[in-house]
């Protein structure tokens, strides 16, 4: 098929992105909120810290009873109290009086900064202190890191562990996050088998089965799988099935660019046919549609040729579905060596770093899954580009840039 009849690839994003709708929200305990999307504010409960506390080991004082004081002429001072973390002392510090304290815990009440044990001399009653300390001096003070009603987590968040620190500093063990989609996968191909040490007649061995259980792992999806041989009976029976129990459905195979492919006229007669073949190399035999408003990903049987269409349109949609916001990030380097492209299409070549230089590989092929193992980038060539020289700045989209 001619270039002029495929679909460009930015107008291909723009209609999945106008279909896809998130999948709903949950409320979960905060020891699952890991790697999920946020979908509420986080207001505090609490200060935080929720009192004035010691910043380091050391004696509670009042801070005007070291002034003019030193190592030559240290102030003394009586032990009235002990305290550790998680612990208060109900004495009141008066003039001349000190209270041994521990990182963390409550300043006790008369007292206003604390001085570092590395600057005392004691015994059990009696303290000298050979420095003088400031008014506040190593004192956290209430609500130093947040207070009461702050906006500490907007909407949208993917939650990494700090994160679930700060919503349980704030007084929560539950949150509401976006659901995971749940993505059926069905690889198709009456020649597929599952990995063995032999091969009989025509068998290949079904890759895109581990491959596509992953990436849709790795987007923070939930998958499950199925193979089928090319009956356009079965595919359909399993079509009703994912799609009855799933929010997404991906297939690889048969979506080649012509009539008569069972994934394309089985999405066809359930649903819509949006997209059937885009502008990409590798990936042209890209199709997408819905049934039932559920979106339905058709990428190729050839292996590098669906990696590139799910890094190019599937990652994307399913961050999308949990309320995420990504796009690619593109890092400049130079090229080494002149690509060829042809206008009106978009090019992504498998290239290998180093340093400021991106080196195209020589292996090419929809097939050669070699080629992904040995590259770490793709070049991308837009479609208003006929190809890059020798020495040129390129825009280059590392591999482990497309995971958030």
């Amino acid at each position: 098929m001619f270039l002029t009849n495929l679909m460009p690839v930015q107008e291909a994003h723009d209609i999945i992105k106008s279909t896809l709708k998130t999948v709903g929200t949950e409320n979960i305990v905060l020891e699952d909120a890991h790697m999920r999307v946020l979908a509420e504010d986080i207001r505090s409960n609490l200060n935080s810290p929720p009192f004035e506390r010691s910043a380091m080991d050391g004696y509670a004082i009042k801070a005007e009873d070291t002034f003019g004081f030193s190592e030559a002429n240290p102030a003394k001072f009586k032990i009235i109290d002990t305290i550790g973390a998680g612990q208060l002392s109900n004495k009141i510090v008066k003039t001349g009086q000190a209270v041994k304290i521990s990182t963390g815990a409550p300043i006790p009440e008369g007292a206003n900064a604390v001085v570092m044990e590395e600057y005392t001399n004691s015994d059990s009653e009696l303290l000298e202190v050979e420095t003088s300390v400031t008014p506040r001096e190593n004192v956290s003070p209430m609500g130093e890191d947040f207070k009461k009603d702050d906006l500490v987590l907007r909407s949208g968040r993917l939650l990494k562990p700090q994160d679930l620190a700060i919503i349980a500093s704030s007084g929560f063990n539950t949150v509401e996050v976006y659901k995971k989609p749940k993505v059926g996968i069905i690889t198709t191909g009456t020649e597929l088998v599952m990995p063995k040490p032999l091969l009989k007649g025509a068998e290949v061995i079904n890759s895109n089965h581990y491959t596509f259980k992953a990436v849709v792992e790795a987007s923070l999806a939930v998958p499950s799988l199925v193979h089928c041989i090319d009956s356009e009976k079965i595919v359909k029976d399993q079509f009703e099935s994912m799609l009855d129990s799933h929010d997404v459905l991906i297939t690889t195979g048969g979506t080649a660019i012509s009539k008569g492919d069972v994934v394309v006229d089985v999405t066809e007669k359930l649903g819509e046919v949006l997209i059937h073949g885009v502008a990409l190399r590798p990936g042209k035999p890209f199709g997408f549609g819905t049934v039932d408003d559920k979106p339905v990903f058709m990428l190729s049987g050839y292996p590098v040729a669906a990696m590139v269409q799910s890094d190019v349109f599937l990652r994307n949609s399913l961050y999308q579905m949990q309320g995420i916001e990504y796009q690619p990030q593109y890092v400049i380097k130079t090229t080494s060596k002149k690509i060829a492209s042809n206008l009106g299409r978009t090019d992504y070549i498998r290239a290998k770093t180093d340093g400021s230089m991106v080196r195209p590989l020589k292996i090419k092929g929809s097939g050669i899954i070699r080629s992904m193992v040995e590259s770490d980038s793709y070049i991308l060539i837009e479609e208003n580009l006929e190809g890059i020289n020798e020495g040129t700045k390129c825009n280059v989209i590392l591999y482990d840039s497309l995971t958030v």
